[in-house]
C-alpha cells in the first residue's frame, strides 16, 4: 500500500494542474508522475482499467480520442483492449488518476472528495485564528 498519494497525468492539463495547486495549497505531500515522460508498464495500465472500469479510464471526449483513426476507436471495448491502447496513448487516460495511501484509486479532480479523502485544510498564514 503506498504510504504517500500519487498524482498521474500530464502536466500541461487544466485538471491535473488544478488538482495538485489544490493539493499545495493544502500541504498536501504527494508524489507527481507523468504518464507521457515516463511509461507505465501494461500490467499498471490493465489493473486500473480492470478496477476503475476502462469506461472510467479511457478519455472518449479528448483531442487525443478524436484524433485516433476509427478502428483504433473501435477495438477498445474491455479493459484489456484498453490498456493496450493507453500503452500506445497514455494522453487517453481520463486524468489525474490519483493512488491514495489507503490503496484506492480514483479519477478526476473533486475538490469536496478529496477533501473528505485527505482529511486536509487549507495551509494558514501563521497567525492565529480569531476566537469565536
Amino acid at each position: 500500500m503506498p504510504t504517500m498519494l500519487t498524482v498521474y497525468g500530464i502536466p500541461n492539463c487544466d485538471t491535473v494542474r488544478s488538482a495538485r495547486a489544490w493539493l499545495n495549497e493544502r500541504s498536501a505531500q504527494h508524489v507527481f508522475h507523468d504518464v507521457k515522460a515516463s511509461a507505465l508498464p501494461l500490467h499498471t495500465w490493465t489493473a486500473w482499467a480492470q478496477g476503475l472500469g476502462w469506461e472510467v479510464l479511457v478519455n472518449r471526449r479528448g483531442t487525443t480520442w478524436r484524433r485516433l483513426d476509427v478502428t483504433a476507436q473501435q477495438s477498445v471495448s474491455d479493459a484489456g483492449s484498453a490498456a493496450a491502447l493507453l500503452l500506445q496513448h497514455p494522453s487517453l487516460m481520463k486524468r489525474p488518476l490519483v493512488a491514495w495511501p489507503d490503496g484506492t484509486w480514483t479519477v478526476g479532480f473533486d475538490a469536496e472528495a478529496w477533501q473528505q479523502k485527505l482529511d486536509v485544510r487549507p495551509a494558514t498564514s501563521g497567525k492565529p485564528s480569531k476566537p469565536v
